[in-house]
C-alpha cells in the first residue's frame, strides 16, 4: 500500500491585506512532498517561500485551495486543529530564536514542554542526549550568549528535534553562518532528521547546501516553477 505523502498541496493561494490593499503573494500551488524526503525551495527574496512554508506548518490560516499535512487538511482549519497541526512539526529559523536567560539544556526542553509529548521526567534527559548528539553535550550549561553561532544553531536544531517530528521546517538556517558552520548544521540536520524519519522542506538562499536535497524546487513571483520543481539532484 503507498503511503500517504507528508505534504499535499493542490490549488493554493493566499493574500494579504484588504480591499484595494490586499496583495496576492501565493497563486494557484501545487505540490507533493513524499515522506523521508527532503526538499529545497530556492527563489528571490519577497516571492513568498517563507508565505508558504508558514502555511504548511499552521502557523497562518490557509485561504484558498487544499493543504493537507500527513492526511491533515489546514484549508478551513480551526485554531486548536491549527495548534495541533503545529506540535507534529519541528522549527528552525535563520534566527535561532534562542531564549536568551535560558541554558542550552532549557531552550531545548522548550521543545518538549510545547509539543506534550514526554512525560515531565523525561524532558531534562532528552535534551541532554540529543544536545550530546549535535555536539554540545559540554556546553548544556552555557547560555547563548556564551555560544558562536553555529553552536546557537545546533542548539536550535536540538530543541527542533527532540520531540522527534515528523516534519522539520526550515526557513534560512545557514544564513547568519559561515560556509564551513553552515555546511555542518545541514549535515547535522540532515544526519538526525533521516534518523528520525523525518521530512524536511528547506528554505534556502545559500547555493552551498543545494546537494543535500532529494529535490530543489524555486517559487518566483508566488509561483512554484514546475520544470525545477521535478529536478533531482
Amino acid at each position: 500500500m503507498t503511503s500517504l505523502p507528508a505534504i499535499s498541496i493542490q490549488g493554493l493561494s493566499h493574500s494579504f491585506g484588504q480591499g484595494e490593499l490586499r496583495k496576492q503573494v501565493l497563486a494557484n500551488i501545487n505540490l507533493e512532498i513524499r515522506v523521508g524526503e527532503i526538499v529545497i525551495m530556492t527563489g528571490p527574496s519577497g516571492s513568498g517561500k517563507t508565505t508558504l512554508l508558514s502555511l504548511i506548518g499552521g502557523l497562518r490560516a490557509t485561504q484558498v485551495g487544499s493543504l493537507k499535512v500527513q492526511g491533515q487538511e489546514l484549508c478551513g482549519a480551526s485554531p486548536l486543529e491549527l495548534v495541533t497541526a503545529r506540535r507534529r512539526n519541528g522549527y528552525i529559523f535563520q534566527a535561532h530564536n534562542l531564549h536568551g536567560s535560558l541554558t542550552a539544556l532549557q531552550n531545548v526542553r522548550m521543545g518538549l514542554e510545547v509539543h506534550g509529548q514526554y512525560p515531565k521526567a523525561e524532558w531534562n534527559l532528552r535534551a541532554r542526549d540529543i544536545l550530546t548528539e549535535v555536539g554540545l553535550g559540554e556546553r548544556i550549561a552555557y547560555y547563548p550568549q556564551d555560544l558562536s553561532g553555529g553552536q546557537k544553531q545546533r542548539v536550535a536544531i536540538a530543541r527542533a528535534l527532540v520531540s522527534r517530528p515528523q516534519i522539520l521546517l526550515a526557513d534560512e538556517p545557514t544564513a547568519a553562518l559561515d560556509s564551513h558552520s553552515g555546511r555542518d548544521v545541514v549535515n547535522l540536520m540532515q544526519k538526525l532528521a533521516q534518523e528520525q524519519g523525518c521530512t524536511i522542506l528547506i528554505v534556502t538562499h545559500d547555493n552551498r547546501i543545494l546537494d543535500v536535497a532529494d529535490r530543489i524546487i524555486h517559487m518566483e513571483d508566488g509561483q512554484l516553477s514546475q520544470n525545477q520543481a521535478l529536478v533531482t539532484v
